[in-house]
């Protein structure tokens, strides 16, 4: 896909090919994704595990107890999902992956309802 030019080309491409997910969602990914490297101390390549682990924070920071609620309205719902943005994103030509990266490296990474319902980190005000 690399005759895309524009941000809304992308995202129009993106959104007819996988049209589940909200093109709000791949922002957050590439968000999560520059938080996660910002975060490094020196630039290299990340896992499908750092990058779940930065959208998971992400989420929890930006939308507090409804990170859920909002992912899953932006047609994520498993970490799955995550990487088949990825992996949408490398096929537009956004991102690059190396040989071994593969779908699979986001399989089943962690639980939405565990993680963001059941043990969310709740803080008490004093």
């Amino acid at each position: 896909m690399s005759n895309l030019q524009s941000r809304d080309e992308i995202l129009a491409w993106l959104r007819r090919r996988y049209p589940r997910f909200h093109s709000d969602a791949y922002g957050f990914v590439l968000e999560a994704l520059n938080t996660v490297i910002a975060g490094l101390g020196t630039r290299r390549h990340i896992s499908g595990r750092e990058l779940v682990d930065g959208a998971r924070g992400l989420a929890m920071e930006r939308f507090g107890p409804l990170a859920r609620a909002v992912l899953e309205h932006w047609g994520i719902h498993s970490t799955d999902d995550l990487g088949e943005m990825v992996f949408a994103l490398v096929d537009v030509g956004v991102l690059v992956k190396r040989e071994e990266d593969c779908p699979e490296d986001f399989k089943d990474l962690f639980d939405f309802e565990e993680v963001f319902d059941r043990n969310y980190p709740w803080t008490v005000a004093t």
